[in-house]
């Protein structure tokens, strides 16, 4: 597989190439179509892994990058249906020991998924709009059905 742009300058896998024409995929839906060879250029540098996951939108791919597990990932639901949420509410809420906890919340800031917010005077996270629209997708939502919103950090 290779990476290549059409004539316009879209981005496509090369599936297959035969003599006068190449079958090739649009990375952002799957969908395969033949185009001339004439009409295609490879792209020199560019994995043609990275362009298949530049079809899964971006916040969902940084937040697959940022969760290890399911637990890291309930997490940071909880942030995002509950937040803004006292650390030590998380702490309460969740079956990590506080090492985990923390160490699970840096990847999240490191991605930009949450960031610190004062709960009541106390420290704590809140989801930025970037976990907030990865959730709604990853749940089959847009990002607009719902879920509580705030501020990329």
């Amino acid at each position: 597989m290779q990476t290549v742009h059409d004539g316009d300058g879209e981005t496509y896998l090369l599936v297959k190439r035969s003599a006068e024409s190449s079958r090739v995929r649009d990375p952002a839906t799957g969908v395969e179509r033949y185009v001339d060879n004439d009409d295609l250029r490879v792209v020199e540098g560019e994995s043609p892994l990275a362009t298949a996951a530049s079809g899964v939108p971006e916040p969902v791919r940084r937040t697959l990058g940022a969760v290890r597990d399911d637990r890291s990932l309930g997490l940071l639901a909880v942030v995002v249906d509950e937040g803004p949420i006292a650390a030590i509410d998380l702490l309460d809420a969740a079956d990590m020991c506080e090492s985990d906890l923390h160490g699970a919340l840096s990847e999240f800031r490191a991605a930009g998924l949450v960031g610190e917010a004062e709960v009541a005077g106390r420290r704590g996270y809140e989801a930025t709009s970037v976990a907030v629209e990865a959730l709604a997708l990853l749940r089959g939502e847009s990002a607009d059905d719902g879920g509580a919103e705030s501020d990329d950090g």
